[in-house]
């Protein structure tokens, strides 16, 4: 696999890393400035201004997400200041580069905000390439956890990909109420049988104080795919907020950073961490811990953003040879605490080097092998130290070993067939609910099949297509709001599933949904060829998504254009036009910025 995508990715590899190559610095970067450049850079440093006047020693440029609103993001507040004083006691400065913004898909799921949800990625990575081009720094930390913030946030630093980077979460919030339990009073609410008081106090007590969400969507596993691409200290992801630990690690990884600059002789460039190993090693990882299908459109952007190319293929393939060894919640009843706990990610990576499916001889941010990785932090007395992974899972209903796994193929699959190409988690969906024929009931907005299942009209087995909702369309929003209402006719005992060119949330769970449809609706896909009542077989075993009606007749039909011209304004979407005009394919990672790259460079 790994050999088919460097040879795919030849030529653009190698424009690339030339690329990083003619940007490299003799000597700190501010060097280059002049005079009148520099002074605006340091003209606010204070206890830094001799450091950074001098041009002697690494300036580190810290990109932020951090805003007061976001549980995730909250706790970034403070670890400036602490970056500050580390970097000062090591004879070197650090300045905040610039902030970045982060919204939360868990707000606008449902609202007119979720359009520009997976634009914001794109934002962010302008942001941090904007941060960035004041060319002062010779390292970067980036401080992000959630949704589209570190995707955006690794696809801007590649722009800047000479310079070695360190990503610095902050952690999840402690266990609140089960996730599980949430779910359930969620479905409750979808059939009127809990009022808004008591839904309101479930989700209150599940998202209850600053970090992250507990549940294993994308956020959390944006933290699994740093470790295992080698971007993390190891053993970063899964520690809590506001801890000794938590400071100790980023303590470590400031220190860290200001050794591997082209100061000293451990030069170790973000070009070098992100090559094709890695990337590899990121889509065995999602597989193996049942990851979220965002990552079908981000770990795709982030390797273009490297030069590399990788496809639905590519993860379809790895997936159905990766072992599933992790149930974490919407995919078993733990959350990310109890899989921490359990032996976390240092266990699943030392399983999955055991077992000869992750490159071990990537470079990592730290220094060592991938073998390094597998360890967990701890503080002995206030000294950080890391233990090796435990040798056996601590709790075998959250995290397995490689000789008993959950499941003999990993949490992703692709489909394809007449209807185009598709992604579907399969890790969350009983072996029973995997593959359905049914009819279709169309719709053209995720607000009409709610109001359609309050008027008692979805009945019997049915496919729920729900178009017009891919990127080019609307911004491709999260439909995550369908999931309670799907399962409760699932429940019912009704034979259920959900088709569409939108995306559903990283805790999409137990319905199967047939996502990320390609070629989308406003691009003339077949899913706009469809009518109420067409026959659809979704097979996620076999790996198919088909309209079963005559093939002539079916291609004579005229497309359906849905009217999206509620979706143009509002919520700063006319901000956006730009964007769905550029933006490609969900199976080319859906960056308008990286689109009009490629189209600008070839001419």
């Amino acid at each position: 696999m790994t050999e088919r995508i460097r040879d795919r990715s030849a030529a653009t590899r190698a424009a690339y890393l030339a690329r990083m190559a003619s940007m490299r610095h003799d000597g700190p970067a501010r060097g280059a400035l002049g005079c009148g450049n520099l002074a605006h850079g340091f003209a606010a440093a204070g206890a830094d201004k001799p450091h950074l006047r001098g041009q002697v020693g690494p300036n580190i440029g810290i990109v932020t997400s951090y805003n007061d609103m976001l549980s995730a993001h909250q706790p970034f507040e403070n670890f400036p200041v602490l970056i500050r004083a580390i970097a000062r006691a090591n004879g070197a400065s650090a300045q905040v580069a610039g902030g970045v913004p982060a919204m939360c898909d868990g707000i606008t799921q449902g609202r007119f905000g979720m359009e520009l949800s997976l634009f914001s990625r794109d934002a962010i990575a302008l942001g941090t390439a904007i941060a960035l081009s004041h060319d002062m720094f010779d390292g970067m930390l980036l401080l992000g956890i959630c949704d589209k913030i570190v995707p955006g946030l690794l696809i801007g630093a590649l722009s800047w990909g000479h310079l070695p980077c360190i990503l610095v979460p902050a952690g999840p919030m402690p266990s609140g109420i089960p996730n599980k339990e949430k779910a359930r009073i969620r479905q409750l609410h979808a059939e009127g049988k809990v009022g808004y008081d008591e839904l309101l106090d479930a989700e209150a007590a599940s998202y209850h104080t600053a970090g992250t969400c507990t549940f294993y969507g994308t956020a959390n596993s944006n933290q699994m795919l740093m470790e295992v691409m080698g971007l993390h200290m190891p053993g970063t992801a899964f520690v809590n907020p506001g801890t000794s630990l938590r400071d100790a690690l980023t303590v470590a990884a400031t220190e860290r950073v200001l050794r591997i600059t082209a100061l000293g002789d451990e030069y170790t460039p973000l070009c070098d961490v992100v090559d094709e190993r890695s990337i590899v090693n990121a889509m065995v990882g999602l597989a193996a811990t049942g990851g979220s299908t965002n990552h079908a459109i981000h770990l795709v952007a982030i390797a273009r953003a490297a030069g590399i190319r990788i496809d639905w293929d590519d993860l379809d393939e790895l997936s159905r040879v990766t072992p599933l060894l992790a149930r974490v919640y919407p995919n078993g009843e733990a959350d990310v605490n109890a899989f921490e706990a359990a032996g976390g990610v240092a266990f699943v990576i030392r399983e999955l080097l055991d077992g000869g499916l992750l490159h071990e001889d990537v470079r990592t941010v730290h220094g060592g092998s991938l073998r390094d990785q597998a360890r967990q932090p701890y503080l002995d007395g206030t000294q950080l130290k890391w233990a090796d992974a435990p040798v056996q899972s601590r709790d075998p209903s959250v995290v397995r070993s490689l000789a008993e796994p959950f499941d003999a193929e990993g949490g992703l699959r692709r489909l394809q067939g007449n209807l185009g190409r598709a992604v579907v988690k399969v890790s969350a969906v009983a072996p029973e609910h995997r593959v359905i024929e049914a009819p279709v009931q169309v719709f053209e907005a995720q607000e009409a099949l709610l109001d359609a299942f309050r008027a008692g009209l979805l009945e019997g087995d049915f496919i729920a297509v729900v178009r017009g909702q891919g990127p080019k369309a609307n911004g491709m929003p999260e439909l995550h709001k369908l999931t309670p209402t799907l399962s409760v006719l699932q429940d019912r005992g009704q034979k259920v599933a959900l088709l569409t060119d939108g995306r559903m949330s990283g805790a999409s769970g137990k319905v199967l949904a047939a996502i990320h449809l390609t070629p989308e609706a406003a691009d003339g896909g077949p899913i706009a060829r469809l009518q109420p009542g067409d026959v659809v077989r979704i097979d996620s075993d076999a790996g198919t998504v088909d309209v079963l009606v005559d093939e002539g007749a079916f291609a004579a039909r005229t497309p359906h254009r849905t009217d999206l011209s509620a979706n143009r304004t509002g919520m700063g979407r006319e901000l956006f036009a730009l964007m769905r005009r550029e933006v490609g394919s969900a199976e080319e990672g859906a960056c308008a910025l990286l689109d009009a790259s490629d189209r600008e460079l070839a001419g």
